[in-house]
């Protein structure tokens, strides 16, 4: 996936980046068994009916009125599969497979969808403005819908994950790259400054919470020059990890990670199954030997833990901003690496695989300072509570994308992930899950300041 054009590019650019995003989301759900369309697969998630309804439903609802002039067909799906589930606090949802309407119907909805749209885009100049008075051209649209099903594109995959392997059809998945063994160490990045956000005046597609720019002072730190692996997160369990409550106290005294961790009866990472005395992986589509070199996939409270137990702490957002972009020159660069595009040599990303690599299996992606795997192999942990920057405003058209969780529970996280599209690989991007949430793809470094 190349990166989202820009709001100037043209209406034959952007379609086809909706029909690659749309080829991605339903070569998905091809994985999935069709007698299990119905699962919940993640109890705090809505079953994958919803979903397969919900990606065409935004796109609908962003699109058709408001930009496009459309009348609604289906007013009823429109609202049913217009939002999914933010699983902080609350409830788990009760609803059973019956309730939702048949996979033909929710399929008859797609296609009338993706038809409806694409006659009225093909004739619509991607610089119109939209009917309303928002200043928003039908190219920032576009972006949301694609960066949006993209997005989906990841979060389905890690539901997928924890679908029982006979729920699915096995898929290849290419070798792992090859990697010396690691020795792990420290990297020091001096005092400096470093630019968070995105500007207005760049023109450049972003959600709105990379909006505006500022410049941030970053005190001297050190920073892991590696992903923390599946093996040192395996010695934090051997040395009595998930039983030794400090570990899971706040620095204010707070009890909310332990008392969650108990009440759940969490162990040991979601993606590990014990096997008598030795620990499996369960990959997409195998249960594997724990792959030691692998980065370790883990909630915000237990990557926390991790840190509280090695005497270091996790990396501010600006912390991690500058490890990977910043120069000793005081210079910033687009990539880790550099100027150069992402490509399969400079990470695992953009959907080449499956699975994680080594930590250490992509020298090439080395930032200025020397710190390894930034982008890819995993979204990194911050210590940072997702909020807005200065200068914040809400999209209009999508006003509680952001603001709906500046709640002080959700943390930032950067990188990405194995299943991240490279539109996302940006410097700006921004991604945030809640404290306690173990499914996705997110691990973590450490730094000592």
């Amino acid at each position: 996936m190349p990166a989202i054009a820009s709001d100037s590019a043209t209406s034959h650019d952007l379609l086809q980046q909706i029909s690659r995003a749309r080829q991605q989301t339903d070569d998905l759900f091809a994985i999935v068994n069709s007698d299990s369309l119905y699962e919940r697969p993640i109890p705090e998630r809505h079953r994958i009916i919803f979903y397969i309804g919900h990606l065409e439903a935004f796109d609908w609802n962003l699109l058709h009125e408001r930009v496009l002039g459309l009348k609604s067909f289906h007013p009823e799906f429109d609202r049913l599969f217009a939002f999914g589930i933010d699983p902080v606090g609350g409830g788990l949802p009760t609803d059973q497979p019956g309730d939702w309407p048949s996979i033909v119907a929710v399929q008859e909805y797609v296609t009338k969808v993706r038809s409806a749209l694409d006659d009225k885009l093909t004739d619509t100049p991607s610089d119109s403005r939209t009917h309303e008075s928002d200043g928003f051209s039908l190219a920032t649209y576009l972006n949301v819908a694609i960066e949006h099903r993209l997005m989906h594109a990841e979060t389905l995959a890690y539901m997928f994950h924890q679908l029982p392997l006979n729920r699915k059809r096995r898929q290849s998945e290419p070798r792992d790259p090859a990697a010396p063994p690691i020795v792990p160490r420290s990297v020091e990045i001096p005092a400096g400054e470093v630019t968070l956000g995105l500007s207005h005046a760049s023109a450049a597609f972003g959600w709105d919470n990379e909006f505006e720019e500022h410049t941030v002072h970053v005190p001297a730190f050190a920073i892991d020059q590696y992903m923390v692996t599946n093996r040192q997160f395996l010695e934090f369990i051997h040395a009595g990890g998930y039983e030794t409550r400090g570990f899971w106290t706040g620095d204010d005294g707070s009890e909310a990670d332990w008392n969650w961790k108990s009440q759940q009866g969490i162990s040991h990472p979601v993606f590990w199954k014990p096997e008598g005395n030795r620990w499996l992986y369960r990959t997409m589509f195998d249960e594997i030997p724990l792959p030691l070199d692998w980065p370790v996939y883990v909630s915000h409270a237990e990557a926390k833990a991790h840190a509280r137990w090695a005497a270091k702490s996790l990396p501010t957002e600006a912390e991690w901003q500058r490890a990977a972009y910043g120069t000793p020159n005081g210079k910033e660069r687009t990539y880790p690496w550099g100027e150069q595009s992402p490509n399969a040599a400079l990470g695992d990303f953009d959907f080449a695989r499956w699975s994680p690599a080594s930590v250490n299996a992509f020298p090439q992606s080395q930032s200025a300072f020397g710190v390894q795997g930034m982008l890819g192999n995993g979204w990194e942990w911050t210590s940072t509570e997702f909020g807005p920057f200065p200068g914040f405003e809400p999209f209009p058209f999508y006003r509680g994308y952001s603001a709906d969780f500046f709640d002080g529970k959700h943390f930032v996280l950067r990188g990405g992930s194995p299943r991240t599209a490279a539109c996302m690989l940006r410097r700006s991007f921004r991604n945030w899950f809640q404290a306690h949430y173990q499914y996705a793809y997110t691990g973590f470094r450490c730094v000592s300041r």
